[in-house]
C-alpha cells in the first residue's frame, strides 16, 4: 500500500503545494514591480508611496506578532530599541527609497533583474564580517567567489552599457535590431543625454539600484545577531516597519509639504498601494515564510529568476517597456551568478553532513543537531525577498 503524505492536502503534496506556492509567490513580486512603476508613472510620491504601503503592512503584522510571539519575545529595553531603529534605516528608509528612486530611472525589468544580486552581495558582506566562511581550496567556496565576481560584472554591464533596443512594442519582427558600432561608454552618454529631457538617467537609476541591493543585504546581515538576541521574527518585523514609517515622515516633513500628495486621486492610486501592501507585504511574506520553513532557503532562491521573466512578460503586456541589449546581458550574468552562489551553498551543505558523519562514525553520536539542521546556514536570512521587511 502507498503511503500517504501527511502533509498533503486535499490529495495534493506537499512538493506540489511548494512548486505552485512559489510560482504563486513569484507571480506575485512581479506584479508589485509593475504595480510600484505605473505609481510612479501616475505621479504618486516616492516619499508617500512606501509610508501608506508601510503603514498597511504594519496593521497586518502587529495582531499576529502580538498573539504568536507572546512567549518568545523578549522585553523591550532601549538598546533594542535603537537596533531597530537602525535596522529601520537601513532595511525600510534606505532600502525602499533606493529602490523607487532607482525604478523611476530605469524599468521593472531591470530593477528585478538586478535584485537577482543579493544573495551574493550578502555572502559578500557575511564573509568581510567573518559570519560566512570561505574556503577557497574548496569548490563551494569557489563557486561562492566566482558567483559574486558574475553579479558584480552584470551589474556593472546593466549600468555602464544601456546599448541598442533589443525588443520593444513598437518594433516589427521584420524590423532589424540596430546595429551599434559606438563603444560602451559613447553608448552611454549618448543614452543619458536623450533621457536628460525627461529628468531620467539610466546611468543614475542603476546606481540607485544597486544602493537598494546593499540596504538589502546590508538589513539581512545585521537582521542575523539582531533575531539571536530577539527570536522573534514577526516582532522583530513589526517595529523595524514601525520605525521606518517613523523615518519616512519625518524624510516627508521636508520634501513632501503638499498636502494634495498625500490624497488619493482615483482608484488606481488606491490598487497600487493596496497591492503593495496586502499582496506584497502580507500574503506574499506568509507564503514565503512557509515555503523556506518547509523548502529551505535555497529552494525559494532558485525560483527569484523567474520572477524577473514574469516581471518582464507583464512589464512589455501593460507599460510597453523596451528590452535593451546591456540590460539582457547584465540580467543573464547576474542570474549566472545567482546559480553559481546556490551551488556553492549546497555543495557547503553536502560537505558539513559528510563531516557529520564521519565525525560519528569515528567518535559515537555526539552530535548535538540533526542533519536536517544544516538547511538553515548563514545565508538563509539573505535568501528572503524583498517583502519580509525591506519591502514589507
Amino acid at each position: 500500500m502507498a503511503e500517504v503524505d501527511p502533509r498533503a492536502l486535499c490529495g495534493v503534496s506537499e512538493k506540489v503545494q511548494l512548486h505552485g506556492a512559489m510560482l504563486a509567490l513569484q507571480f506575485g513580486y512581479a506584479g508589485f514591480h509593475v504595480v510600484s512603476r505605473l505609481a510612479l508613472n501616475m505621479g504618486i510620491s516616492k516619499v508617500v508611496f512606501p509610508v501608506y504601503r508601510n503603514i498597511i503592512a504594519l496593521i497586518l503584522l502587529v495582531p499576529f506578532a502580538y498573539f504568536l510571539e507572546k512567549k518568545d519575545r523578549p522585553q523591550l529595553t532601549l538598546s533594542f530599541v535603537v537596533q531597530f531603529f537602525l535596522l529601520a534605516l537601513c532595511g525600510i528608509t534606505a532600502n525602499q527609497g533606493f529602490y523607487l528612486l532607482g525604478l523611476d530611472n530605469t524599468s521593472p525589468t531591470f530593477a528585478s533583474a538586478i535584485q537577482n544580486s543579493v544573495p551574493a552581495i550578502t555572502f559578500a558582506m557575511a564573509a568581510a564580517l567573518r559570519i560566512e566562511k570561505v574556503r577557497i581550496n574548496r569548490r563551494d567556496g569557489i563557486a561562492k567567489i566566482l558567483g559574486l565576481l558574475a553579479c558584480v560584472a552584470g551589474a556593472s554591464v546593466i549600468t555602464l552599457y544601456k546599448g541598442p533596443t533589443i525588443f520593444g512594442p513598437s518594433q516589427t519582427l521584420n524590423e532589424p535590431i540596430i546595429a551599434s558600432s559606438i563603444d560602451s561608454t559613447t553608448m552611454l552618454l549618448a543614452n543619458d543625454t536623450s533621457s536628460s529631457s525627461s529628468g531620467k538617467s539610466w546611468t543614475l537609476g542603476c546606481i540607485y539600484l544597486i544602493g537598494h541591493c546593499l540596504s538589502w543585504s546590508g538589513w539581512l546581515v545585521l537582521q542575523a545577531p539582531i533575531l539571536k538576541k530577539y527570536p522573534a521574527r514577526l516582532s522583530v518585523t513589526s517595529y523595524t516597519c514601525f520605525f521606518g514609517v517613523i523615518q519616512f515622515l519625518i524624510i516627508a516633513a521636508f520634501i513632501e509639504r503638499d498636502f494634495n500628495a498625500w490624497i488619493f486621486h482615483n482608484g488606481t492610486e488606491v490598487f497600487t498601494i493596496l497591492y503593495a501592501g496586502f499582496i506584497a507585504s502580507g500574503i506574499a511574506f506568509a507564503v514565503q515564510i512557509w515555503c523556506i520553513d518547509r523548502g529551505g532557503p535555497v529552494f525559494v532562491a532558485v525560483y527569484q529568476p523567474v520572477q524577473t521573466l514574469v516581471v518582464a512578460i507583464m512589464a512589455s503586456i501593460t507599460l510597453g517597456e523596451k528590452f535593451y541589449l546591456g540590460g539582457i546581458i547584465g540580467a543573464v550574468m547576474i542570474i549566472i551568478g545567482l546559480y553559481l552562489v546556490l551551488w556553492g551553498k549546497s555543495e557547503e551543505r553536502s560537505f558539513a553532513i559528510k563531516e557529520a558523519a564521519a565525525l560519528v562514525s569515528a567518535s559515537g553520536p555526539i552530535l548535538t543537531q540533526s542533519p536536517s539542521a544544516y538547511k538553515s546556514s548563514s545565508l538563509k536570512q539573505p535568501l528572503l525577498p524583498s517583502s519580509t521587511a525591506s519591502e514589507v
